[in-house]
């Protein structure tokens, strides 16, 4: 499950103050985070997955108030609880799919499970892409191979970045019953954030992200 309390975060001293609403999504649920340009949606995500630490606020993901680690403890939090789906994929441009896929693992210092993360591609229909580098993948592969990543250490937590960002009606169902079907293999919450409406009517647990009060 994922908690946020009191969350705040600032971008330097001169920076504006972001205030975030209060969060309690269970294990498996599924919670939208909706809000436009300006809400800092992306911020949210980033302090979520412990990427960014808030200046003041907790976030407790399945009881561990993830600001309380140390990097090192953090990484591995989040290597072992932790799976984000980016917006834009940001693998390593040397490393094939596969040994992408293997990065949680490495950050958890955990055996990688190769089998599994062939079967995972194979799943998202990009498994004869598992050697090649990700700039040799068209963007719809990289999404998917992006979403087997994210899911490949069986993550309690999902978060996902603007999945459906520029895409048409039927590609956006189609992410999205990726998203869930792999989330609920992996028995996550999945946590969406998005300035996508038509994912409303989808999701009846939602948050409305208002642009950032100042402080």
């Amino acid at each position: 499950m994922i908690q946020t309390s009191g969350l705040t975060f600032q971008y330097g001293p001169e920076g504006q103050e972001m205030r975030f609403p209060d969060l309690a999504c269970q294990t498996r649920d599924r919670l939208l985070l909706l809000g436009p340009s300006g809400s800092g949606k992306t911020t949210l995500l980033h302090l979520l997955s412990g990427l960014l630490r808030p200046t003041a606020g907790e976030v407790r993901i399945d009881g561990t108030a993830i600001g309380g680690l140390t990097d090192r403890a953090l990484d591995r939090f989040r290597g072992e609880h932790i799976g984000v789906v980016f917006q834009r994929a940001h693998f390593v441009g040397a490393l094939t799919v596969m040994e992408n896929l293997m990065m949680p693992a490495f950050l958890a210092g955990t055996k990688p499970d190769r089998a599994r993360a062939a079967a995972m591609l194979e799943t998202l229909g990009v498994g004869h892409k598992a050697h090649s580098r990700p700039a040799d993948l068209s963007v719809g592969e990289q999404q998917r191979a992006s979403i087997a990543r994210a899911l490949i250490h069986r993550p309690s937590v999902v978060l996902a970045d603007e999945p459906t960002s520029a895409l048409d009606d039927h590609a956006t169902k189609a992410v999205v019953d990726l998203l869930e079907s792999q989330a609920a293999e992996a028995g996550a919450t999945l946590l969406i954030v998005t300035h996508d409406s038509r994912l409303k009517d989808r999701y009846p647990q939602h948050v409305a992200l208002q642009p950032l009060a100042q402080s």
